[in-house]
């Protein structure tokens, strides 16, 4: 092995430990780029050790860092958070969950299909991970308890539907992944609509089970009289949130907007909504506006470090390195894949989407394309398998934003135990996507004839 696959190695490593620390992952990942870039230059000027790696790396860092923020792609990001944190504001959530819960309670499970589908509406409207499980967790949670639910089956219903935030569109994750990638994004939106669909099937699917299995965990709420009001009721309380979503992702996909203009759309629009329903002041304009910036602030600063990280490493051969390894294992092309995904399923029991996302998607993309697998098919193999990692410890980050806003005698224990069959779910809708490639071409290739 040479000086600087060692140096790669020792890069690589150093950065998974280095997250137990408790340090800012942004630090970690430009501390390591510089400390890794020193190194480096001693062995190549004063040791006179074959590296690679030069003091052009520090201007190419600055070049790399500038191409970021200059990519209009990203402005998308801080208009999407923007858009979902209003949402949550706008009492559109609280308006659902009244209606629905007329409808579906009477039936076993009926409330957490309630939540459920709230939760696919908020998906599709946010994006944001720790929104829409506070909010659920603060809609759901208490009436499901209150309606005799178990514990442990009412706080994992609310952990697991809040993190297909996530996956489906408009996700931050995915506009990160297309930036990452130099992809579109219209087609890894398109690409995560049915996978999105196929986890909420797959969840409402358990919860009718679990409800005939188990009815005293999961009791049928008093029934009411449900007439057309009920209905017009639901009705009401749905339009504005499926208008925001076809203005947003419907302007996209039949390319009226690109993703930045949809997203001043999405902004726009949850400004009107959250007015509508006097939701608007000073007072939530000033919070929301702060929790925007302070969440873009965290992105970038996780980007900016991970750009100059995955710089330094590449310069290494980090990249070829794993190429290498990926292509020597005795596997076929599709035992790569799932080598990948298992090692991805077990670097999210430790590591950020954020993290895994901006370092070692671009690692591994190239050996996969190389393969000849359809990009769009395997980005959002890989999306699925990091939406797993918000309900797995000990990082499990769904768990403690529920955690936080819990009723009394919500452990995390409890928690842990109802999280675990949807992840066995996640898992399955994973194996779905795996041998159905189709479930994720399918609709970009009709929008746009790929």
């Amino acid at each position: 092995m040479s000086p600087n696959e060692i140096l790669a190695l020792l890069m690589f490593f150093g950065f998974i430990v280095s997250v137990f620390t408790g340090y800012p992952i942004a630090w970690l990942l430009g501390g390591l780029s510089i400390l890794f870039t020193a190194l480096a230059i001693i062995l190549e000027v004063d040791f006179h050790v074959p590296v690679g790696v030069d003091w052009s790396y520090t201007s190419l860092t600055i070049d790399r860092i500038w191409n970021v923020m200059e990519n209009w792609v990203m402005v998308a990001l801080p208009m999407f958070i923007f858009m979902g944190l209003l949402l949550d504001r706008s009492g559109i959530a609280g308006r659902l969950m009244t209606s629905f819960a007329k409808l579906l309670g009477p039936v076993r499970g009926g409330l957490a299909i309630t939540v459920t589908l709230i939760g696919l509406l908020l998906a599709a409207t946010t994006g944001i991970i720790g929104a829409s499980v506070v909010l659920l967790a603060l809609l759901g949670l208490p009436v499901m308890m209150k309606e005799g639910y178990n514990t442990g089956f009412a706080a994992g219903t609310v952990c697991a539907v809040g993190t297909l935030g996530i996956l489906i569109p408009p996700s931050i994750m995915l506009v990160l992944m297309a930036d990452r990638m130099a992809m579109s994004v219209g087609d890894l939106f398109l690409g995560a609509v049915f996978p999105g669909a196929l986890l909420g099937g797959l969840y409402v699917t358990y919860i009718l089970i679990y409800g005939l299995l188990k009815p005293d965990h999961a009791p049928a709420a008093k029934r009411e009289p449900i007439d057309l009001k009920v209905v017009w009721e639901l009705f009401i309380a749905i339009v504005p949130a499926a208008f925001l979503i076809l203005a947003v992702l419907g302007s996209i996909f039949f390319g009226l907007a690109t993703p930045t203009e949809a997203a001043g759309v999405g902004a726009a629009g949850a400004l009107l909504l959250a007015a509508l329903n006097r939701a608007l002041n000073m007072t939530v304009l000033r919070e929301v506006l702060f929790e925007t910036t302070r969440t873009t602030a965290f992105i970038f600063a996780v980007l900016l470090g991970a750009t100059a990280y995955s710089l330094v490493l590449r310069g290494l051969g980090g990249d070829e390195l794993i190429e290498r390894a990926l292509l020597g294992l005795p596997f076929g092309p599709s035992g790569i894949i799932i080598s990948i995904l298992f090692a991805t399923f077990l670097l999210g029991f430790f590591l950020d989407w954020i993290e895994l996302t901006l370092i070692i998607l671009p690692l591994v993309s190239p050996v996969v394309f190389n393969l000849g697998f359809d990009p769009v098919w395997f980005t959002i193999l890989f999306a699925v398998c990091l939406q797993t990692s918000f309900l797995t410890p000990p990082v499990g980050f769904a768990i403690f934003y529920l955690k936080g806003v819990a009723p009394a005698g919500v452990d995390v224990v409890t928690i842990y135990k109802g999280v675990f069959p949807y992840v066995i779910l996640q898992l399955i809708g994973l194996i779905i996507i795996f041998n159905w490639q189709a479930v994720v071409t399918w609709l970009p290739a009709q929008a746009y004839g790929n």
